[in-house]
Order: structure tokens, then C-alpha cells, then sequence
């Protein structure tokens, strides 16, 4: 057994490693800089995890998503793995202290922020450890071109001048071929090198219903594709009003949002997991990192807005590889929507800098001054303060955030957090002066380890159930140490967080490059666009749709989506259909024809060609001109 099978057994308890994996792994253990295109659900964290592992020194992970991050480094101490997160919801002083045990205390994965990256505090200290490898998860965030791009993640490729012989492994779940080639060249990778699985899910059944009744739909789906389910809506109201509906219609379910109360939201995704709960409706804030195999059903009530989304939310259906549904419920008002979306999410250049103005008077920001400041955030104040629409502010800030200005980190939820900064011996001659805390220092002691080396987080409530007492007595007890220079206490907090990564300027110098607002709308319209195509073209298997935009080709219909099971009214092998399919409309490109010269110019039996032309007919991909000859009404796309 070499190393890397031994320490997928010891950690993770699996003997084999899924596809693809391996190949990334031993990649990244030979030094190159590595770039592994995986669907959802892939298993992309032990790539990375496991080559860190075999080698002395610390991994960076860079990551965006702070729910993530604080659920992996959760996960790898379970496994007795030396593991830590910095974000922007931290003190200096907790960053400070998480970076010395990266030099100092053997912490094997360091997971960040992009925006960390930049800090003075980040390049003095990283110069100090030993660094194997560099993670970069979510990579097409690096890309201008991706649906994601965030400019903080081009602080990455700097860091590489201070650990120039760390390799850098980039990963992600869905990528076209221009972000893939432009992953490589911003983490300036030594020479291209990419791990690609297929695109294609051969076990997942991609269906578009056409639907007014939404509602109505989604119970008959539910009532007939049996087992654990989750269903994506687009807005935090929505979740509660279908989850209702589902349990008043005896459907186990609940909702999920980011505005929940982690305690919430952690109870929620157990009791889904678990299988107490059937069904989970949920907006996008839900499937990060959770690896469910057995999700039977995916429904999209609502069109999101790219074919990115879409591949990745409905790919946390079937992975176990057993039969499963991926459905997308459409309507027009899907596609006006959509539409509309491209005004809203682009404001005009005057609203933009408007909002950038007032950002800087709300925080009483003068001219030159908060380059690095973090500030909390409430949105809402925010726009009855300066009486602005609150998803057009939204979308200011992300598009002030692309051009470099701030960082804009949405509803962070940071758990309550201690450190002792008293010495042991220190601390016992205290606990023997003070009785009244002694109690409860001995229970913390024994709840939580690591509380004298770094910032430890803890639960109040469950420290009170173990009390015998009210949260408001031990936040109480955890106010008074922090006073009594025992402990510091961060308390619990859950805020946006707005940073400065640039001093405050006269928003008259404020500058929208082309490539960061003209050509990002252009590229989103085009999103737009093809999310409108796979909701309304009605010739063209499910699956050849989203894996064509991917930039794979594949010639064979997929065989069970909803195309498909139209073809199959014909009678006709799906395979044998495509192949006529592909044959009439190559014809027809050239020039127009009837169908008895059709018949003619191919070696195909007159009824299956017969049901095949009549299929086009039917679904407006070929008609008849006024000469009565076979014209192609729209060229196909794959």
C-alpha cells in the first residue's frame, strides 16, 4: 500500500480512491501546478488534503465560502488533523495567534479568504512556514470570465514569489473552456495541465416541465419520484410558504436560508441528512459541501441564473450513481425574469457610483482614509438611510467589490470564541481566590482543548444545558473573566462585513473597466441566454445541452431526459434517431430539399425517415417553404 492509499484508509476509512482523484493527487505530489475540473460532489477536498498529508509542512486552501471553510476544519479535527480558518470576521489578535501555529504549532491546513492574501500580517508571517501546497477551491472565482469572479482571488498568484516551490492545485466544479485556460494563466501555472472527468451523469434524468401551476407540479413530481429530495427557490420567503405546503400535503420537509440561526440551519441539514426530514427547500445557500449520496430528486421551482448553477445544484441529485431527477420547472415568467435580471444585476454606471458615495459617508469616511478597515454592515439601514432599492445596492457593492474597491462579505455568522490569555499556574491561584468561578472554569476546561494555544470556538447554550443555567448567566461569567484578564471572549456575532481594499476616493475617480462591467454584462447575457435556450429549445437531449456549454462534446443523446422520452414515442433507438437526426439536418444546412430528394440523397429506410422528419416538424427544428421543400428553421446548437 503506498502512502497515499494509507492515508486515505487511516483518515477517510476508504480503501480506493473515486475516479480522477488519484490522477490529481500524484500530479500535485510530483511538484506540477494542477488544475481538476470535478462535478459537485467529486470528492475534491481529499485531493488536495491527501498529497498535504504525505508531505511535511502546511497546505494553504483558499476558499470564498466561510461556511465551508469552518465545516472542513471542523471535519479534519475530528480526524485529529491540525486545522484552522482566517476570514474577515476575525480579530488581529486571532489571526495573529492562528498564524504563529502555522509556524510554530504544526497546523497541517490553514484555510482563507482570498482577501486575507493581501494583508501585510499575511506575507510577513508566510514567509516564516513551510508550505507544501497551495489550494485554491471555487477557482473559477479567478477568472473575469467565470460567473463568479471575485478580484481578491488575483492576490493567489502574489503569494507565490514568497513559496515559489509550493505547487498550486486549482479546483472547481464547472468551468468553460475560456475560464479553464484562464484559470491557468492568472496562478501563472509553469505549463497548462488539467484533470477533466466527463461532464456527463449518466444516472441523472434532466427533465423541463413547462409550468404555470408550479405548486400543483411540484406535489405530482414528489408523489412520484420517491425519496430524499431538495427543492431550490429563489428568495428566503419562498422556503417557508413550499415547505408549508409540502407538510400541509403530509411531505416531510423544512426550509433553509442563510438568515437562519446556525443552531437553526445545523439541526436542519442533520435531520435531512439523517433522513428524518424528506425534503429540504432551501435557496442557493444550501449543498455547499454536503455530501449526500442518496438524493433521489432535485427540483428547480425557479430558473437560476446560469447553466453553472444549474449543473452544480442539480448535480447533488443520485450520487451514488442509482437512478435520480434533475427537474427544472419553467414558465414565461422564468423567461421575462431572466431578462429583467441583466438591468438589475448591471445598474447603471451613475447608480454604482452613487452607492460607493454614500458607503463612504455612512461609514463617516473622509477622502484617503479605511484602506483595510473591516466594518459591519447592516444593508437594510443602509438603504432606508440613502433611500435606495436594497437589490440594486446589493449589486453595486458586488460590482464595486469585482472592481477592486471593497469586499462585500454577505450575512457572516461567527461563532462565540475564547481564548485564556491567563497562565495555568496563574489561573489555578485564581480559581482557588474565586469560587464563584471556579465551577464554571472547570466545566469549560473540560468542554473545549486547545483554549490556552489559539481562539476556540464555543457554544453558550449547550454550556448552559450543561450548567444547569440561563445563556445570559454564562455570557455573565464569560464578560466577567474577559474583564478579569482571565479569558478573551469574543461573543457571537452575526453581521455583512464591508472592507476597504482601497482608501476612500472622490467617486468622481472611481473607474468601471471594460473588462469589469461592460464585457461582464455582455458574458452574462450570453448566461442569460443559454439558460433560456435549455428551458424552451425542445429538440435537444437535456444532457448534450449542458455538457456542449461545458465545452465537451458528446455525440449520443443521453437516452431517458425529456427529450429523449419524445424520441422514444417514435419508436424508434434513440441512437438510431440522433444518427438521422444529425444526417437530415446536415442536408438541409447545404440547401433546402423535399422530402423525396431527401429520401433519395440518404440510405435510410422511407418510415423511419418518415418519423423522424415528422418529429422536426413537430417541434419547429425543420418546416416546409412555400415550394413544399424541408427547411431548416434553426441550425443546431451542439
Amino acid at each position: 500500500m503506498d502512502i497515499f492509499h494509507h492515508i486515505l484508509k487511516q483518515y477517510w476509512g476508504y480503501d480506493a480512491f473515486r475516479p480522477l482523484q488519484e490522477d490529481i493527487i500524484r500530479s500535485v505530489a510530483d511538484g506540477k501546478d494542477t488544475l481538476g475540473l470535478m462535478p459537485t460532489g467529486g470528492g475534491k477536498s481529499l485531493t488536495f488534503q491527501v498529497p498535504a498529508l504525505a508531505k511535511e509542512g502546511t497546505c494553504i486552501v483558499v476558499t470564498p465560502l466561510i461556511a465551508l471553510m469552518k465545516d472542513q476544519v471542523m471535519n479534519l479535527k475530528k480526524r485529529d488533523i491540525k486545522a484552522a480558518a482566517i476570514h474577515s470576521g476575525l480579530s488581529r489578535h486571532e489571526i495573529n495567534i492562528i498564524l504563529d501555529n502555522c509556524i510554530y504549532g504544526g497546523t497541517k491546513f490553514l484555510y482563507l479568504s482570498p482577501e486575507r492574501l493581501g494583508t501585510d500580517l499575511f506575507q510577513d508571517k508566510v514567509q516564516l512556514m513551510n508550505i507544501n501546497l497551495i489550494a485554491v477551491d471555487e477557482a473559477h472565482c479567478i477568472s473575469q470570465w467565470g460567473y463568479d469572479f471575485r478580484p481578491s482571488y488575483l492576490k493567489v498568484a502574489n503569494i507565490r514569489e514568497y513559496i515559489p516551490d509550493a505547487p498550486i492545485l486549482a479546483l472547481t466544479a464547472t468551468a468553460t473552456p475560456l475560464v479553464v485556460k484562464d484559470i491557468q494563466e492568472r496562478l501563472l501555472f509553469n505549463k497548462p495541465n488539467v484533470f477533466q472527468k466527463s461532464f456527463k451523469r449518466d444516472n441523472l434524468v434532466y427533465v423541463v416541465r413547462q409550468a404555470e401551476d408550479k405548486e400543483q407540479q411540484l406535489l405530482s413530481i414528489l408523489n412520484k419520484v420517491l425519496g430524499s429530495a431538495v427543492v431550490y427557490v429563489r428568495n428566503r420567503k419562498k422556503t417557508q410558504e413550499y415547505s408549508d405546503l409540502l407538510v400541509k400535503n403530509n411531505i416531510s420537509s423544512s426550509s433553509f436560508h442563510a438568515g437562519m440561526p446556525q443552531e437553526v440551519k445545523d439541526t436542519r441539514q442533520k435531520n435531512w441528512t439523517d433522513g428524518q426530514t424528506r425534503v429540504i427547500v432551501s435557496t442557493n445557500a444550501f449543498g455547499m459541501g454536503i455530501d449526500k449520496p442518496n438524493v433521489r430528486l432535485v427540483v428547480h421551482m425557479d430558473a437560476p441564473d446560469s447553466l453553472e448553477a444549474y449543473f452544480q445544484e442539480a448535480g447533488r441529485a443520485g450520487r451514488d450513481g442509482h437512478k435520480a431527477f434533475a427537474v427544472l420547472l419553467w414558465s414565461n415568467n422564468d423567461k421575462m425574469r431572466l431578462n429583467k435580471s441583466i438591468s438589475v444585476t448591471f445598474p447603471p454606471k451613475e447608480k454604482i457610483l452613487q452607492v460607493y458615495e454614500a458607503l463612504g459617508n455612512y461609514f463617516q469616511l473622509a477622502e484617503g482614509s479605511g484602506f483595510g478597515m473591516v466594518y459591519d454592515f447592516n444593508l437594510s439601514h443602509f438603504c432606508k438611510s440613502y433611500r435606495m432599492n436594497l437589490m440594486t445596492v446589493f449589486n453595486c457593492l458586488k460590482i464595486l467589490q469585482r472592481a477592486g474597491y471593497i469586499e462585500f462579505t454577505e450575512e457572516l455568522q461567527l461563532s462565540a470564541k475564547v481564548h485564556f490569555i491567563m497562565r495555568r499556574d496563574d489561573l489555578y491561584k485564581f480559581q482557588v481566590a474565586n469560587e464563584d468561578h471556579d465551577h464554571f472554569l472547570k466545566l469549560l476546561l473540560r468542554s473545549y482543548t486547545g483554549l490556552f494555544t489559539e481562539y476556540v470556538p464555543i457554544n453558550e447554550d449547550l454550556l448552559a444545558k450543561r450548567m444547569n443555567t440561563s445563556r445570559n448567566t454564562i455570557y455573565q461569567h464569560l464578560t466577567q473573566l474577559g474583564k478579569l484578564g482571565v479569558i478573551k471572549y469574543i461573543p457571537q456575532k452575526k453581521t455583512p462585513l464591508i472592507s476597504y481594499t482601497t482608501s476612500r476616493e472622490d467617486s468622481k475617480y472611481i473607474t468601471l473597466r471594460k473588462e469589469i462591467y461592460k464585457d461582464r454584462k455582455e458574458k452574462y447575457e450570453e448566461r442569460i441566454q443559454s439558460v433560456i435556450d435549455y428551458g424552451t429549445v425542445a429538440h435537444i437531449c437535456r444532457s448534450k445541452q449542458l455538457i456542449s456549454y461545458f465545452g465537451q462534446t458528446e455525440n449520443e443523446n443521453c437516452g431517458h431526459c425529456d427529450i429523449c422520452n419524445t424520441i422514444k414515442k417514435t419508436e424508434l433507438p434513440v441512437k438510431d434517431f440522433n444518427e438521422i437526426q444529425e444526417l437530415i439536418e446536415s442536408k438541409l444546412e447545404k440547401q433546402a430539399i423535399s422530402f423525396d430528394e431527401l429520401l433519395l440523397s440518404v440510405n435510410i429506410k422511407q418510415p423511419k425517415l418518415e418519423k423522424v422528419v415528422r418529429w422536426l416538424e413537430e417541434y419547429d427544428v425543420i418546416s416546409e417553404n412555400e415550394k413544399g421543400q424541408l427547411i431548416l428553421n434553426r441550425p443546431n446548437s451542439i
